[in-house]
């Protein structure tokens, strides 16, 4: 179908030049009933694609008719990965595929549409190809969330309901169905390369990682293979340590810390038990079904640098051991120097120096976990070191103990970035805009029962008032 209302949008199809070797064509299941349910129009005017009227939106975003100049069929990524830490040659994409591609037409990149219970695929085994709604209202409410609080996030772009029937043993059946279409700056994961160490086709490994450099990391660049694999091993580390890092500054749990669920742009995906934490617990985990709490909110920069470990093994056919381990040692680094800015970025002030920073973020991080205080709560009264703000507070009293005592001496210390914080309309609500389970689950009652989605609306609009207020621009 011509674009002539998207003049702008600029197709591409880079992915397909690495070969049927890393993908299989695949058509989308054909559904009875395309309702949508949520467009993101911000992003859609940001790719070209916003003056797509309803029914031109549902032709691409539901019954995936191609887009013009883009993939002429959507691709399924074939990949492995470790699932808790215990590998599974047995993945690839079972419900979604690589639909189109394009660039930003702010900053170039290079973006991939992907899809999230597109129908079945050589990959889907037993699943039916399907994804629940209320398993892309999660989705659309998480990255959302995310995005405002500064995190690296795919773009949850367009939520169709489908008019399907689906049965789950999680959640009450039969339920109701739709498709996804994520607005991501890759696909290509960590265990896009396993897959291929597995198979021992370390030409392709080279392939996937130079075309991963040429499309996403240019700055990895080097002419020797070896240097160019170490050089990449830092960039992918830099990325998801950030990523990690704003993770636990957004008190975010992504619960399900597969190798085949990060990719090489650091850019958080694929959510399915996320959570946010009540209170800084270290121990709090998402999924009902990880009893070893083995991706509890504590643990998640230690489960990074393991999948980042099983990254440079695929590299280890193309440089030394000894230059790889280097790169990974950098990693706790890189992951301190991203969580300090990261403070400093929620509580929106102006860096003093390293070693103060790092004072301010220790101090606290070690306050919000001994105090018990709700932890969004905390950077909600301490935007810009406004101490009347924080005076007002529910938890005026926990701030006047000894514990806050160090907080309070370091945070006199500091400038706020903007000093008309308190003007903003998020920060004049008597709390601050979050995103509890509790409060997922009041959204989706009303939409399960009545089809009622104004408490989802009203949602969406306050977290468009916190990224407003924080200015976040995307990374």
């Amino acid at each position: 179908m011509p674009l002539s209302d998207t003049a702008d949008f600029k197709p591409a199809k880079q992915h397909q030049q690495l070969g049927p070797a890393f993908f299989d064509e695949v058509a989308a299941a054909d559904f009875p009933q395309l309702r949508l349910r949520y467009r993101n129009d911000r992003w859609a005017v940001r790719v070209g694609l916003g003056g797509l009227s309803e029914s031109d939106w549902n032709d691409h975003f539901g019954s995936f008719a191609p887009l013009e100049g883009s993939l002429e069929a959507p691709l399924a990524l074939r990949y492995h990965g470790h699932q808790f830490q215990v590998y599974n040659p047995q993945l690839g994409d079972g419900r979604g595929f690589l639909f189109a591609q394009c660039y930003d037409l702010e900053d170039g990149r290079l973006l991939d549409f992907g899809t999230k219970g597109s129908g079945q695929t050589p990959y889907s085994r037993d699943g039916d190809g399907r994804l629940t709604l209320k398993g892309g209202v999660r989705e659309v409410l998480a990255t959302e969330m995310l995005e405002a609080l500064g995190v690296n996030t795919s773009k949850s772009f367009s939520l169709i309901e489908t008019g399907e029937e689906l049965w789950r043993g999680d959640e009450p059946s039969p339920t109701r169905s739709s498709v996804l279409v994520r607005l991501s700056h890759s696909h290509i994961r960590i265990g896009s390369f396993q897959r291929l160490l597995y198979l021992e086709e370390h030409e392709n490994i080279l392939k996937l990682m130079d075309y991963s450099i040429a499309n996403y990391l240019p700055e990895a660049y080097r002419d020797a293979t070896n240097e160019r694999a170490v050089a990449f091993l830092e960039a992918v580390g830099r990325r998801v340590a950030e990523t990690g890092a704003r993770w636990m500054l957004a008190g975010f749990v992504h619960g399900v810390l597969n190798t085949d669920n990060i990719n090489i742009t650091g850019e958080s995906f694929d959510y399915g038990p996320w959570r946010f934490t009540p209170t800084l617990d270290p121990s709090f985990t998402a999924a009902y079904f990880d009893q070893t709490r083995l991706y509890a909110f504590g643990r998640q920069p230690d489960v990074l640098l393991w999948n980042m470990t099983r990254l440079a093994e695929c590299l280890l056919p193309f440089a030394a051991q000894k230059e790889l381990e280097a790169a990974l040692q950098n990693f706790a680094l890189r992951f301190r120097d991203a969580f300090n800015a990261a403070m400093l970025d929620r509580l929106g002030l102006k860096s003093a120096d390293a070693e103060t920073d790092q004072n301010l973020a220790g101090a606290a991080w070690q306050f919000l976990a001994e105090s018990g205080m709700p932890f969004e709560r905390f950077f909600f009264d301490w935007r810009g070191a406004d101490t009347k703000r924080a005076a007002a507070s529910p938890e005026a009293r926990t701030y006047e103990s000894t514990a806050f005592k160090p907080v309070a001496a370091l945070l006199s210390g500091y400038e706020p970035r903007t000093p008309d914080v308190a003007g903003h309309p998020h920060f004049q609500r008597a709390e601050p805009c979050t995103m509890l389970i509790d409060e997922v689950e009041a959204i989706w009652k009303p939409i399960a029962e009545n089809d009622d989605w104004s408490a989802f609306t009203a949602k969406l609009e306050a977290i468009g008032e916190v990224r407003d207020a924080y200015a976040v621009s995307s990374r």
